[in-house]
């Protein structure tokens, strides 16, 4: 929401300090140390739990060779494992505080943790090599290499009189100290700065550096300034690169500007910058804080899960897919069964060169406003209300280069593009995106009899509630007590398995990998407004006519999604001289979204679906592809309310006749699980046993039964439960549900 709140904590909270030692531990945070005030620092530990706001002051003990930490400012205080390691700062040799005899240190700790709450104490590791020398204003970060699996330290920079430049290593395993040699250009000697490490890369931002020309290491009462300069060290390889340097000019304000003492954090694969101050050593009264926020995308988002099934009807879907963490959208296309025909007769629109974006492996730098309902594009943060959330972009770049060279320079822009939302029509934006490695479209043959699911989940309780709003496609055979079908599920966190409306797992006919195409965003350089109607439409849509050849069919887009669900009664399509998409070049100009048109969905016809998320570094690989049907009118809906009732030597399923039934309902049938030689061939391919079929909404589940069934280990271990409703016509979609298992009951399945 980029909205600041003010927690309100209670227990022993301590009082305000600078400079102090800060670690994040799942949802308790760990606060050592720091100025209280001028010449007085601390050496208290404090925690706090931040899932409950609330603090405690600790009291580790004594390390059993030496003295504990004295108070201290500017020390790191960095976490690996269960393990808090505590190197330098500055210290006061005076009694008085008035009286500031600064002392740096260089001394080294260890702090055993406690499992969720608490510590053990202190203890000062027997260290090999040469120690670092002392310091204060330092940053030090722990990597651990995948292939080679030894954590190490790694400490940068900071202040002993004047500005460090110097990388030293802690092998953390042997406790061996040494300073690695280093490629590239060493960024200059700093203070205050900021390091982070992402992948196998930690990023080095802004702090103090010498104002004296040519970078040189400056005298104790030398002049310094803030920097914006940023680099990066490649952790395996022990190369700089630098990525914005100290004389960098921006006019245009796109980038974060000088500071020091400003934090930094990591989230996924995003870096936000925070704060800070900016300044000169001889000019104190100009020195000003910031208040603003930025982030980097550092790479391209991972794929999303393949896109799940909540409901259907006979011209529409509701989809969802798991969130991608700090991802601005997503792009949804889907692939008709049926070719679709082209559209002749649509101009095309070009998009500027301009772009904010390096094809591999670059960064994009954003700044992020604070509480503002809607902002630029590249957070593409919507203002919008909550029954809809797609952005559709106008104007879409397709290249076929896979092995685009990212731009020695970082290019970085902010486009005004704006979106807003009123009632059901969009004011879009000159947005798009720009694909590589096009998809290589195959016909694929789907089975009669297959059936899309509505699933929900449920924990091992006495009693417990399922209720799928669910209304999806094709039938069941009547005549088989054994169906076989793909599932792959969502999990609710939300709603502790008590009770589930609408966590759904979908049914896939077909499981392809994408991973292999990569898109890229890039934002136009103005904006324009356009209106798109999406209501749906009253009129019954037309059947194609004359088929295409399955060589020229296309994923069409369906749109851009602000979150992670989707209501997709339409797509977009394409113009004929876009279709073929072998016969694109680089460059090519495609259509204008605002002036496509769009296709309904067809009753009884089967869509493929993928979606792709979108960050400031472009757009992702897509997710494995997933396929739906639509309904076919006159069938029943899938049950509801799904209630799973425990007893000794048995379980009581129930559950209510689907809203819509269509006609009269003959008969209900219920399908478990089951273990199988088939699934030990392909796990994700469940086969399930008809274990009930009645005009009754309930049924037993005996024990010997259960010790048949297939436990689902796809995330938490869940017993897997089908129950679909039959009219005159036949079987309608089954409605799924999960009924979680404990690792001990489980186990013993």
């Amino acid at each position: 929401t980029n909205q600041w709140f003010l927690p309100a904590v209670r227990g022993d909270i301590p009082p305000g300090c600078a400079a102090h030692g800060f670690v994040c531990d799942g949802t308790r945070i760990l606060v050592f140390g720091g100025m209280v005030e001028y010449g007085r620092y601390s050496n208290d530990l404090y925690e706090l739990q931040a899932s409950r706001w609330l603090w405690k002051k600790v009291k580790p003990q004594a390390p059993s060779n030496g003295s504990p930490p004295c108070p201290r400012l500017g020390h790191s205080f960095s976490l690996y494992g269960n393990k808090c390691y505590l190197f330098g700062g500055l210290a006061n040799e005076s009694e008085d505080s008035n009286n500031n005899v600064p002392r740096y240190l260089n001394d080294f700790y260890e702090l055993e943790l406690q499992h969720g709450s608490g510590v053990v104490g202190w203890s000062i590791p027997v260290t090999k090599g040469i120690l670092p020398s002392p310091r204060e204003s330092h940053t030090a970060i722990v990597y651990c290499r995948k292939d080679v699996g030894s954590p190490k330290m790694y400490i940068f920079g900071g202040m002993c009189g004047c500005r460090l430049n110097d990388l030293w290593e802690l092998d953390i395993e042997t406790m061996t100290w040494s300073r690695p040699e280093t490629k590239g250009t060493v960024p200059l000697p700093r203070s205050l700065h900021t390091a982070n490490v992402i992948g196998n890369k930690m990023y080095v931002f802004g702090g103090w550096v010498p104002q004296s020309a040519g970078g040189e290491i400056s005298a104790p009462d030398g002049e310094w300034k803030c920097t914006g300069s940023f680099s990066y060290l490649n952790l395996d390889t022990a190369e700089w690169i630098g990525l914005i340097s100290d004389c960098q000019e921006d006019k245009s304000n796109l980038l974060p500007g000088p500071r020091a003492g400003h934090c930094a954090v990591a989230v996924g694969t995003r870096l936000y910058i925070w704060s800070g101050r900016d300044g000169y050593r001889k000019a104190w009264n100009n020195q000003v804080c910031c208040k603003d926020l930025w982030y980097l995308d550092t790479e391209r988002p991972l794929a999303p899960s393949q896109v799940q099934l909540i409901r259907a009807t006979t011209n529409s879907f509701q989809l969802k897919w798991d969130e991608v963490p700090t991802v601005e959208g997503y792009l949804l296309q889907l692939h008709a069964d049926s070719p679709v025909p082209p559209v002749a007769g649509i101009p095309g629109a070009g998009v500027p060169e301009t772009s904010v974006l390096s094809s591999q492996g670059g960064c994009s730098l954003h700044q992020s406003p604070q509480s503002l309902p809607s902002v630029p594009y590249p957070e593409m943060k919507v203002d919008h209300p909550s029954q809809t959330n797609n952005l559709i972009p106008n104007k879409v770049q397709v290249s076929l280069s896979s092995n685009s060279k990212a731009e020695g320079k970082e290019k970085v822009a902010a486009p005004e593009n704006k979106v807003t939302q009123e009632t059901m029509k969009n004011h879009t934006d000159a947005t798009g995106f720009k694909e590589s490695n096009a998809p290589s479209l195959l016909p694929v043959c789907t089975s009669s009899a297959q059936t899309s699911a509505n699933v929900g989940e449920l924990h091992d309780l006495d009693k417990q509630t399922v209720n799928p709003d669910a209304s999806v496609s094709s039938t069941v055979s009547s005549t088989r007590t054994m169906v076989t079908q793909q599932a792959v599920k969502t999990e609710s966190s939300s709603t502790n398995g008590a009770v589930v409306k609408d966590e759904t797992s979908l049914t896939t006919f077909n499981s392809k990998s994408e991973a292999a195409e990569t898109a890229y965003v890039m934002p136009s350089t103005r904006a324009s407004t356009g209106q798109t109607n999406d209501s749906h439409s009253s009129r019954a849509p037309q059947r194609p006519p004359a088929p295409v050849k399955s060589r020229d069919r296309r994923w069409y887009d369906v749109g851009i999604f602000k979150n992670n669900s989707a209501v997709v009664s339409q797509f977009y399509l394409l113009p004929e001289e876009t279709l073929n998409i072998n016969s694109k070049t680089e460059g090519a100009d495609v259509p204008d979204y605002r002036l496509l048109k769009k296709q309904d969905l067809f009753p009884g016809t089967v869509y493929r679906f993928r979606v792709a998320a979108i960050n400031g570094c472009g757009v992702g690989p897509f997710s494995k592809i997933s396929e739906f049907k639509t309904c076919i009118p006159g069938f029943p809906g899938a049950p509801s309310t799904v209630k799973i009732t425990k007893s000794v030597d048995c379980i009581h399923l129930s559950w209510e006749p689907p809203a819509s039934a269509s006609g009269n309902i003959l008969e209900y049938s219920a399908y478990l699980a089951i273990r199988s030689t088939q699934l030990q061939e392909n796990p994700s391919q469940l086969v399930f046993m008809r274990i009930y079929c009645g005009l009754k909404t309930s049924c037993i589940v005996t024990a010997a039964q259960l010790s048949n069934a297939h436990v689902d280990y796809t995330s938490r271990p869940a017993i897997v439960f089908r129950i679909s409703a039959k009219n005159e016509r036949g079987y309608g979609p089954a409605t799924q549900v999960r009924w979680l298992q404990d690792m001990k009951t489980s186990g013993s399945k």
